[in-house]
């Protein structure tokens, strides 16, 4: 690599870092104590990817995707997901104009830089499948007609745990285009604590201000997009979603957009640490949030205890970690 490349590299690392950090802490006035799962936000954002926050109520989901969007300035877009709701009401739908005597596109929720879909699994399968081609193709096709989505696109969906009345379980199709899954589980004392101070008196998100816009984010992306991937990490990368695929405790393994949302991840792990390259540890640790929701455990292993989490623990141990090398 030439020293003017290294240069270039460095000081958009830099930036990336600086906006970042930004977000970060715009979001963390707002969600306490979550460290973790507001850095799994900012790693799906700039791998272009979705994400799928899947916990009890009340423990902030919703709070957290609007932190989120509200700290970029672009356009963002709230859909309730509930048992009546269309998919019309997610894609747009054409209603006749009788003036101009011609059908008109009136655009759906989905028609957004940053989507919040909220509790997601209490609309039905017929409305949650409406997302399913502007998650994957950023793009919307209703009567004939292909509309582009703009970038960024990102849909930051909520959900309740599937055991809860009124919740529809996501299709797999629709569980394997949310690049991770994250829960965001109860605040630690001090944290709730806090909580109770910033937000009995006000709601915190109305202070909250943007501090960055979609174009650096877009600039954003293509710093990540530009990290480099070793053919080491690419196959270590491989051999995990094949272990998915061979495990008799899986009757669904891990699917090709799989382990691309695994890489693509890994790249954005590495360039929020500062990194032009990814390493094998970036994708062991990304294999849980990444992998474990699309995996499926058989009936056996569920019926001894087993879920997916668990086997995929397991299978991590048995793939050999390459010597690394950015060759």
């Amino acid at each position: 690599m030439s020293e003017t490349t290294s240069e270039a590299t460095g000081a958009d690392l830099e930036t990336l870092h600086r906006v970042t950090q930004r977000i970060r802490t715009n979001v963390e006035r707002v969600i306490e104590g979550k460290p973790d799962v507001v850095s799994a936000a900012l790693v799906v954002l700039l791998a272009e990817g979705h994400l799928l926050i899947e916990d009890v109520p009340g423990v902030g989901k919703t709070m957290l995707s609007k932190a989120l969007a509200r700290s970029i300035d672009c356009t963002v877009r709230r859909i309730q997901f509930t048992p009546d709701l269309l998919p019309s009401d997610v894609t747009g739908v054409s209603v006749f104009n009788q003036d101009s005597r011609e059908f008109e596109f009136r655009p759906g929720g989905v028609f957004a830089n940053i989507v919040v879909g909220d509790e997601i699994n209490r609309a039905s399968p017929k409305t949650q499948s409406a997302l399913l081609e502007c998650m994957e193709e950023r793009q919307v096709t209703v009567d004939n007609t292909t509309y582009h989505l703009e970038s960024p696109f990102m849909v930051i969906a909520t959900q309740n745990p599937v055991e809860m009345e009124g919740t529809y379980a996501l299709p797999e199709a629709q569980r394997d285009r949310f690049m991770a899954r994250v829960s965001v589980g109860y605040p630690v004392e001090s944290a709730e604590i806090a909580m109770l101070d910033s937000h009995t008196s006000r709601n915190p998100l109305d202070d909250l201000e943007p501090v960055t816009d979609a174009g650096e984010v877009r600039k954003l992306v293509e710093i990540v997009a530009r990290v480099h991937v070793s053919d080491a990490v690419r196959h270590y990368a491989v051999a995990i979603s094949t272990a998915t695929r061979l495990s008799r405790e899986l009757s669904l393994g891990a699917s090709p957009r799989a382990t691309l949302h695994l890489v693509r991840a890994g790249k954005a792990v590495a360039a929020l640490a500062g990194r032009d390259y990814v390493l094998p540890d970036d994708l062991h640790r990304l294999a849980e949030p990444v992998l474990s929701h699309r995996l499926l455990p058989t009936v056996e292993a569920a019926m001894t205890g087993r879920t997916s989490q668990s086997v995929l623990a397991g299978l991590l141990e048995t793939v050999p970690v390459p010597d690394f090398g950015r060759a």
